[in-house]
């Protein structure tokens, strides 16, 4: 999962969705250095990667690409499956995409100086090209691909991710459409089950 499916499965709670977020900048026990529902949103974050790279579907739709991006495979899917989540939008969340971007983005700004340098570094490009929406169109996806592609030194192949894509797009969204329900509800459970402990503090 990328940076989209991440904020959405954070539910309506900011600390959760900020922590979730930042997630991937806050390496093992920089956990610490946040608290309350942030540092749940960071350990959900963990929770969802563990879930989502054992799951047999997920497994399915890397081996569909993975002749073409080798040890990338898994990123390309992540990527796409924000598209799938993107270009669906309306099926998964009340709120229109755009507004709900914009939210994430004023969740992220308003507490800057609480994000890694990582994700600051990221967030002027985040926000400027506005990715969390640019995901459901195919020229927005080329776009991320490309600056992830250009980060590796050419190296990954995903300046040709969205070829890829369309060329397997039928089965990738099918694989997207039985796995992210299944996620949904892991997620709940996993922040009921969080919660419950701390109450229990």
């Amino acid at each position: 999962m990328n940076f989209l499916a991440h904020a959405h499965l954070s539910g309506k709670n900011d600390e959760i969705l900020f922590g979730n977020f930042v997630a991937d900048a806050v390496k093992g026990n920089e956990l610490m250095n946040y608290e309350g529902d942030i540092r749940l949103g960071i350990r959900i974050h963990r929770k969802i990667d563990v879930f989502t790279d054992r799951h047999e579907i997920f497994r399915q739709s890397v081996a569909r690409i993975r002749s073409s991006f080798g040890k990338y495979s898994g990123i390309v899917v992540d990527i796409y499956y924000d598209h799938f989540l993107a270009r669906n939008w309306n099926d998964f969340h009340r709120d229109p995409l755009p507004l709900f971007a914009g939210h994430v983005y004023d969740i992220l700004l308003d507490r800057y100086g609480l994000l890694p340098k990582k994700t600051k570094r990221l967030l002027p490009f985040l926000v400027t090209q506005n990715w969390l929406v640019g995901y459901a169109d195919f020229n927005g996806l080329k776009r991320v691909f490309y600056g992830m592609d250009r980060r590796t030194g050419f190296g990954s192949g995903m300046k040709t991710a969205v070829d890829e894509l369309k060329e397997n797009y039928d089965a990738l969204y099918s694989d997207f459409g039985s796995f992210y329900p299944g996620l949904q509800e892991y997620v709940l459970d996993e922040i009921a089950a969080f919660q419950s402990d701390e109450s229990q503090i």
